[in-house]
């Protein structure tokens, strides 16, 4: 069985930072691209950052320049450095993977993580 474990998240005031840790666990061959999305109350899930298997990224409008995407590929982890932090940036967090159990990918997702910016 797969699972992919959040950590990181809390309290913080604007201005301030807080970095993320996703860990994919279990039985699989390889972990392929990984992702944050966060989901507000009242709105969609939106997509944060990704980053492929060999470390291309793409963020956000509004991650872009203030959060930064990393990922550990001999852990199967992936990071999300969140700086500047605002409360628009209030919500759950979660991380997404594709992982590879035998053919093919298979889309996963984390149990999520709040993140709460104090004005």
């Amino acid at each position: 069985q797969v699972q992919l474990v959040e950590s990181g998240g809390g309290l913080v005031q604007a201005g301030e930072s807080l970095r993320l840790s996703c860990v994919a666990s279990g039985s699989f061959f390889r972990v392929h691209g990984m992702a944050w999305y966060r989901q507000a109350p009242g709105k969609q899930r939106e997509l944060v950052a990704g980053i492929s298997s060999v470390g291309v990224t793409n963020y956000a409008d509004s991650a872009r320049g203030r959060f930064t995407i990393s990922r550990d590929n001999t852990k199967n982890t992936v990071f999300l450095q969140m700086n500047r932090l605002r409360p628009e940036d209030t919500a759950v967090y979660y991380c997404n993977a594709v992982i590879q159990r035998d053919r093919g990918g298979e889309n996963y997702w984390g149990q999520g993580t709040q993140v709460t910016v104090s004005p």
